[in-house]
């Protein structure tokens, strides 16, 4: 960064600590990633330990591996943290995986968040959505706007390149985490999420990631895997003796077919079938 852009981060990370000050004892929505990792730690030095609940959902779409990983932050930035159960497959509007899915899995989440905060004296919920987020498709904001979430990271204006420089300087171990979003993300809208093909991708993208692929997805089409990595990394994938292990391993985890997306790894490729439909 060029020291006018830090002259530019620096303002807005002033204003999130102003923000935060004015917000009573929060409770931050946790899931380890790069985002909320950064509120929960700025929360804590603002707020005060006990001022600060981290809440962390245990569900099939957050791999089990984030889930220990979430748990093991939180408790080295010094949080209370609780861990919640949103059981949001219980919903048939979600499980159903509309297009709008997101909105009925935040709506639980939130919902449940809201009231454990409130039972323990918590006056106001965060996220850390960002000022990225705001141009994005994300129909789970809706959910937390109606429930009056409040976003300090995207009202400081906080983005995510500057929200990795913040967690780089603090020393935060998510500077560099690779974007992780839920696994419901890679299946298709109107293929039914189900405990058990989240654990199918899970295991599958666990192949992919003891196999060296720190960025890749795993989209779910039935008995197919579609497979993305960086494009860089395409070759790596194709090498004879490494593209046969990920087929094995891909398969062990109960697909039949193993292919490989040559336009790489994108953020929300799920979406663009929606793009396509406008």
């Amino acid at each position: 960064m060029r020291s006018l852009e830090f002259k530019v981060m620096d303002a807005k990370e002033k204003k999130l600590r102003e923000l935060l000050q004015g917000c009573g004892r929060v409770a931050v929505g946790f899931s380890g990633g790069v985002d909320s990792t950064l509120l929960l730690r700025v929360a804590v030095d603002v707020l005060g330990r006990a001022n600060v609940l981290a809440l962390i959902a245990d569900t099939p779409s957050l791999p089990r591996k984030e889930f220990a990983e979430a748990l093991r932050l939180a408790a080295s930035m010094g949080a209370e943290c609780v861990v919640i159960d949103p059981d949001e497959l219980s919903d048939p509007a979600y499980a159903a995986n509309p297009a709008d899915r997101c909105y009925f899995c935040k709506k639980h989440l939130f919902s449940l968040i809201a009231r454990v905060a409130a039972e323990k004296g918590f006056t106001t919920v965060l996220d850390g959505n960002n000022a990225d987020d705001s141009g994005d498709y994300r129909p789970g904001r809706r959910a937390a706007l109606e429930l009056g979430v409040k976003s300090p990271l995207m009202e400081a204006g906080l983005t995510k390149t500057e929200i990795r420089a913040l967690s780089a300087r603090a020393g935060l171990p998510t500077a560099d985490k690779p974007a992780m979003a839920c696994l419901a993300s890679r299946i298709p809208y109107g293929t039914p999420v189900t405990a058990e093909v989240l654990g199918q991708v899970e295991r599958a993208e666990d192949a992919l990631r003891a196999a060296g692929f720190v960025q890749c997805r795993v989209r779910h089409h039935g008995d197919v895997a579609r497979i993305e990595v960086p494009v860089a990394e395409l070759p790596r994938l194709l090498a004879e003796g490494l593209r046969e292990e990920v087929v094995r391993a891909v398969k062990a985890a109960g697909y039949r077919y193993v292919t490989l997306d040559l336009q790489g790894y994108r953020m929300g490729s799920m979406n663009e079938k929606l793009a396509d439909q406008k």
